[in-house]
């Protein structure tokens, strides 16, 4: 007889979840990586109408998209697509990617991080960061030059930038440039 030892039962209703507050795009911890041994992790980001995450790469994770609701764009290098509920896209590790909601409805979608590697506390972090007196000081000074960001990207193996693409993105879909 064989005896399953590892991950144990964990159910998260709809609408329930660790929220995490980031301005303008936020975080819902379904799933963190120390329950998964750092296996995976799985946040919810809600996408209010005009939002476009900074372009960003990853070093150490892939992020794995689902759509919920609304319709979400997804630029990975030289790739993009709009989904729409039910669309799926994996973002590779080492590609500068970034996601805006393309529509006129919020969006939501589900994000699997893999490995885990507790990469879901950078979302915490960087909620924290943007709320510190720093960030509240300087409303108009981008967050991506100061120290305190840099410090939070290499401390989670991530590297932010402005790819050729990004202002294109912005103007075609009439998005504000991202924030953080």
């Amino acid at each position: 007889m064989s005896v399953t030892t590892g991950a144990q039962l964990k159910v998260v209703q709809p609408g329930d979840g660790d929220v995490v507050p980031i301005p303008g795009f936020g975080a819902v911890f379904k799933l963190i990586s120390r329950t998964t041994g750092g296996l995976v992790s799985i946040v919810e980001h809600p996408f209010p109408v005009g939002t476009l995450t900074a372009a960003h790469r990853h070093t150490r994770e892939d992020e794995h998209s689902y759509v919920l609701a609304g319709e979400i764009g997804f630029r990975s290098d030289d790739n993009e697509v709009v989904l729409g509920p039910g669309g799926y896209i994996t973002k590779p590790r080492g590609q500068m990617h970034a996601m805006w909601n393309a529509g006129t409805e919020p969006g939501r979608i589900i994000e699997v991080i893999t490995p885990g590697n507790g990469f879901e506390n950078y979302f915490r972090e960087l909620g924290e960061l943007l709320m510190s007196e720093s960030a509240v000081a300087k409303p108009d000074a981008p967050l991506h030059g100061s120290a305190e960001f840099t410090e939070l990207a290499n401390k989670y193996g991530l590297t932010y930038g402005t790819p050729d693409w990004l202002d294109d993105v912005a103007r075609r879909y009439g998005l504000a440039p991202p924030t953080h």
